[in-house]
């Protein structure tokens, strides 16, 4: 499968706390924090939920 590098790029602050667990389980947590994962489906829905505090890069 494809990687895919996701960086937090705004703070979870005043966010539900779905989103912020959603955060801590993609392993991010603090600003400009990037992480390289597996692009599956559970994974990219999980990202779909954060889109507004992340970005992704295809590798």
């Amino acid at each position: 499968m494809a990687k895919i590098q996701i960086t937090q790029v705004r703070s979870a602050i005043n966010k539900p706390k779905r989103q912020k667990l959603t955060l801590q389980a993609l392993g991010l947590g603090k600003l400009h924090r990037t992480v390289e994962v597996e692009a599956s489906p559970q994974i990219e829905g999980m990202v779909r939920k954060v889109d507004h505090l992340v970005t992704v890069k295809k590798v």
